[in-house]
Formats: C-alpha cells, sequence, structure tokens
C-alpha cells in the first residue's frame, strides 16, 4: 500500500520480462517498428516489457523510410531486429515432409 495525496492505493510492480518477441509490419535497423492492425494493440507493451526486445520484420527498410509520425514503437525498446524470411508454397509434387 502506498499513500498519494491521502488516500491508499495497491501498488504493483510492473511485469518484466526477459525477452520479448513481437512481429512488425515494417521496421528498420534501429528498431523503429510499424505495427500493422491488431498487432498495434499489445506488441508495443510487450516490447516495453523485455529486458531484450526481438523484433521480426516483414519487410526491413532503410533508417529514415519511416515516416516518424507513423513509428508505433521507437527503437529505443528493441535490441535485435530479424528481417521475416518469405514463406515459399510447397510445390506442387511434395507429401509436406511424410
Amino acid at each position: 500500500m502506498r499513500e498519494f495525496d491521502g488516500t491508499e492505493y495497491v501498488l504493483e510492480r510492473g511485469i518484466r520480462t526477459d525477452f520479448a518477441l513481437v512481429r512488425a509490419a515494417k521496421g528498420d535497423r534501429h528498431g523503429n517498428l510499424v505495427f500493422n492492425k491488431s498487432t498495434w494493440n499489445f506488441n508495443p507493451l510487450a516490447a516495453m516489457a523485455g529486458k531484450v526486445t526481438i523484433a521480426e520484420v516483414e519487410e526491413l527498410v532503410e533508417p529514415g523510410a519511416i515516416d516518424p509520425d507513423a513509428v508505433h514503437l521507437p527503437g529505443i525498446f528493441v535490441q535485435r531486429v530479424v528481417a521475416l524470411t518469405p514463406s515459399r508454397p510447397p510445390t506442387s509434387g511434395s507429401s509436406g515432409g511424410r
């Protein structure tokens, strides 16, 4: 319990994780990220909670290519950026590994 302005409140420590894994639609080498659709809801919060944040980006662009007003998560919260490898559809003769 902590008292603020004469009123007692329950104060709990924030969640701190060792690693945070997030996926973004676009990002640069500096870790500035832009999220798409529902990933914008919780990925920024998850990234801020991690001691080490690893971002997987669908489109890796050069620094400065993202408009600063369009950045959803600044690079200060991201320690590693990994470009997503496009998946290949299975070949028609593939048995899917069976």
